[in-house]
């Protein structure tokens, strides 16, 4: 099967009090992002979203196919998700480098792993799996971190090339996922991206975060998608961009959720540096 190309410009997510406006009103989005699990047991949601994506490019999103889980993938679910990738052909698929299942439990949270030989064994053959049955890849996304296993043997950095090289995936790079962690376990956020195999890259995520602190005095950056981008995930989202050229960037808001038109100004934001940066460059290259 032949798939729609993904633009490069910046979309939005898109949540289902939307849905209407979007019907109705056809803002000028470049393109929305979905989580299927949304739809799967809504069929009023998902007829609309057949709509949409008839006149808008629509990538998915999922939240549960859990590529982490050591007790395996919940092929039910998966199957589930390729009924509704089948019916509206979206742009790209992407998932997280975490587990939220366990024995058939889900859990309302992406909880991390370490980072291992055993932990690469399971993603990588769990990818496999889920890029065979939905025949197409799959992009994983680089999770928000607030703490590190003392039994981890490779950076992340380092675990996401070695899964790039052995199933043929791609990336979602999630640039405030990158600030987040790169705070909460003090490292450079701009070497983690370095770091990165940029022809793998699909796509870039930013959202809102919140600063806690601690009884210690120290601080941590929690990942809560409920507040306009911070400037320092702009000015990380800028360095991506000098380093990786334009991408696809989704502009993430899950809870607080505004009205669309206030993530549609978040887009153009993302649009207009990306495009200051290729300027910047370009005339770099021309001096």
């Amino acid at each position: 099967m032949k798939h729609r190309v993904m633009k490069t410009s910046a979309g939005v997510g898109l949540r289902l009090q939307h849905l209407s406006a979007v019907l109705e009103d056809r803002p000028s989005a470049a393109w929305f992002e979905i989580h299927p699990e949304n739809y799967l047991a809504n069929p009023h949601a998902a007829e609309m979203l057949a709509e949409i994506s008839r006149h808008y490019p629509v990538s998915v999103h999922s939240v549960g196919i859990s590529v982490g889980s050591a007790t395996g993938l919940d092929r039910t679910h998966l199957y589930r998700v390729k009924s509704l990738i089948d019916a509206i052909d979206p742009v790209l698929v992407s998932g997280h480098l975490a587990w939220s299942t366990h024995e058939g439990e889900y859990l309302n949270d992406l909880l991390p792993l370490p980072y291992t030989d055993e932990s690469l064994d399971l993603i990588s053959d769990h990818i496999d799996e889920v890029q065979d049955v939905l025949g197409r890849a799959y992009h994983l996304e680089n999770p928000s971190n607030y703490l590190g296993f003392t039994g981890s043997t490779m950076p992340e950095t380092a675990f996401l090339n070695e899964v790039v090289r052995r199933t043929g995936c791609k990336l979602l790079c999630d640039v405030s996922n990158i600030h987040v962690s790169a705070h909460n376990l003090g490292y450079d956020a701009r070497r983690y991206i370095d770091e990165l195999p940029g022809e793998a890259i699909g796509e870039m995520h930013l959202g809102g975060f919140e600063m806690e602190m601690e009884p210690s005095g120290s601080s941590v950056i929690i990942d809560t998608h409920a507040r306009p981008i911070d400037p320092q995930a702009w000015d990380l989202y800028a360095y991506a961009v000098s380093r990786f050229g334009p991408r696809p960037t989704l502009i993430e808001w899950d809870s607080a959720i505004p009205a669309i038109d206030v993530l549609l100004r978040e887009a153009a934001k993302a649009d207009a540096i990306a495009v200051a940066v290729l300027e910047e460059t370009r005339h770099a290259v021309a001096v």
